[in-house]
C-alpha cells in the first residue's frame, strides 16, 4: 500500500458551493453506479397455473398468511404478494428433471398493479418526505418480480421445473423516464426478452399514465434490465434452461437489444483488463496533479474542486431473518435498496437539496449475502457533470462488503 503521504487522492469538481447553479426550487440529477453483494435463488417445482399468475397481482391484496418457509414480514406489499402466488408450490412437490424446452416471452409475461389512487395504505408505504414515490422499495419490488418471471419461464408446460438455482447475475441500464406520481395507480410489466445457454434476460417496465399520456409510450416511467444465470443445485455449475421463441415483431427486437448488451458485457470485461491510455490517461494525470496540491498544499487548493474521499458516506448492517429471501438468503432487493437510499443521501449531502434519480448505471451481484453478515456500504462521488448548469449531474458509486472479523476477512 506503501506510505500515507504516498498514496494517490483523487479529486472531483464540486458545484455545490456555488448557488447560481441551481434554481432556487431545483433539484440537482442523481446518477448512481451500485457494486454490491448477493445472490438471489430460485430453484422450485410444481406449476404455475393460469389462475396464479394470468391476472394481474394487486400489490395491495395480500394475504400474509403465515407459511412453513414464508421469510420474515419485513419486505414491500409487491414481494409479498409475489412470494405469496408462489408458496403453494414452494411446499409440495420436489424438483423434477424435465426436458428443455422453447417457450415464448407471453408465458413468463407477469404484471403488478399498484393502486395508489385509492388505497391509501398501500400508498403510505411508498410515499418519501416529499410526497413523490420513494424508490428504493420500487427497486426492492423490481428484483422480487424480475426473480418471479425467471422461476416461471425455467418452468415446464406441466408446471414442474428442474433443480436449479436462478442467480441474480447484473441489473444494466435502469432508466427513469419521467417523474413517478405517488397518487396516481402504477403498472410494473415484465417477461423474459433474451436466454443464453445458461443466462437469460428479463426486462421490466413501469407504466403510469397521466392525463396528458395520450400514447402507452408516454406512460412509460421507467424500464430496467436484470440478468439471470442458472446452476445446477447439487453441482453449482451453469446449467442449460429453456430457450426463448420470440413471436412478434417488438418481442424480436428485444431480443436483438439484448443479444447487443450480451455482447458488449463481454467486451468490457475485457477492455477493463487493458491500460488507460491517450487522451484519459492525460486527463487522469491532470487530475492526480491537482489532488497533490489538495495534500500537501491545501491552502492553495482549487475552492471549487474536492477530494473524492472527502464525500465519503457508509453506513453497517447485520443482516436480520427479516430481511431474507423465500430461500434463506438476504433478499437482492434489500440490498438494492440500501445501496440506492445511501447513494442519495451521498448526493444529497454534497450538493445541498433532495437530488432527483436519473439511472443506475449497473449493478453486480458478486457474492452471496447470508442471514448473521456484517454487511458494511461504502459511497462516494466518482464524478460530476456541468454541461448544463441548471442541472449538473452527479455520479454516485455504493460497494458492499461482508465482514467476518472473527476470521479477520472481508469480501
Amino acid at each position: 500500500m506503501g506510505s500515507p503521504s504516498s498514496r494517490l487522492h483523487f479529486f472531483i469538481k464540486r458545484f455545490s458551493r456555488k448557488p447560481h447553479f441551481l434554481a432556487k426550487n431545483e433539484k440537482p440529477i442523481i446518477k448512481t453506479a451500485f457494486c454490491d453483494q448477493m445472490v438471489s435463488q430460485f430453484c422450485h417445482t410444481k406449476q404455475f397455473s393460469n389462475d396464479t399468475f394470468g391476472d394481474p397481482i394487486d400489490a395491495g391484496c395480500s394475504i400474509r398468511k403465515p407459511i412453513s418457509l414464508w421469510p420474515g414480514m419485513y419486505h414491500s406489499p409487491v414481494t409479498n404478494a409475489l412470494w405469496e402466488a408462489r408458496s403453494s408450490i414452494f411446499e409440495n412437490a420436489p424438483p423434477v428433471e424435465t426436458d428443455l424446452i422453447s417457450k415464448t416471452p407471453s408465458k413468463s409475461r407477469t404484471i403488478v398493479l399498484y393502486k395508489f389512487s385509492s388505497d391509501y395504505v398501500l400508498r403510505e408505504q411508498y410515499r418519501n418526505p416529499w410526497n413523490e414515490i420513494r424508490m428504493g422499495k420500487l427497486l426492492e419490488d423490481l428484483d422480487a418480480l424480475a426473480g418471479t418471471i425467471s422461476f416461471k419461464h425455467c418452468s415446464s408446460y406441466d408446471g414442474t421445473t428442474r433443480p436449479l438455482i436462478l442467480v441474480t447475475a447484473s441489473v444494466d441500464k435502469m432508466l427513469l423516464k419521467k417523474p413517478i406520481r405517488i397518487d396516481t395507480d402504477l403498472t410494473i410489466e415484465g417477461a423474459v426478452t433474451w436466454v443464453g445457454r445458461s443466462s437469460m434476460e428479463i426486462q421490466l417496465e413501469v407504466m403510469q399514465s397521466s392525463p396528458e399520456a395520450s400514447s402507452t409510450s408516454e406512460s412509460l416511467a421507467l424500464t430496467a434490465n436484470f440478468t439471470f444465470v442458472a446452476r445446477d443445485s447439487k453441482t453449482g455449475k451453469s446449467a442449460p434452461i429453456n430457450q426463448i421463441s420470440p413471436e412478434t415483431e417488438k418481442e424480436k427486437l428485444l431480443w436483438e437489444e439484448a443479444e447487443e448488451r450480451n455482447k458488449m458485457r463481454k467486451i468490457k470485461r475485457r477492455e477493463q483488463k487493458k491500460e488507460i491510455q491517450g487522451e484519459e490517461a492525460n486527463r487522469l494525470r491532470e487530475l492526480l496533479a491537482e489532488s497533490r496540491i489538495f495534500c500537501d498544499m491545501p491552502a492553495l487548493a482549487d475552492r471549487d474542486s474536492i477530494l473524492i474521499k472527502d464525500t465519503c458516506l457508509q453506513n453497517s448492517l447485520i443482516c436480520q431473518p427479516q430481511q431474507r429471501n423465500i430461500h434463506g438468503r438476504i433478499f437482492g432487493g434489500f440490498l438494492m435498496r440500501r445501496a440506492f437510499e445511501l447513494a442519495y443521501a451521498t448526493a444529497y449531502a454534497f450538493a445541498g437539496s433532495a437530488p432527483c434519480f436519473v439511472e443506475v448505471d449497473h449493478v453486480d451481484f458478486l457474492k452471496p449475502v447470508d442471514v448473521g453478515n456484517f454487511l458494511r456500504l461504502k459511497s462516494c462521488v466518482l464524478y460530476t457533470e456541468l454541461e448544463n448548469s441548471s442541472k449538473p449531474l452527479i455520479n454516485v458509486e455504493v460497494v458492499a462488503h461482508v465482514m467476518r472479523p472473527e476470521l479477520r476477512s472481508s469480501e
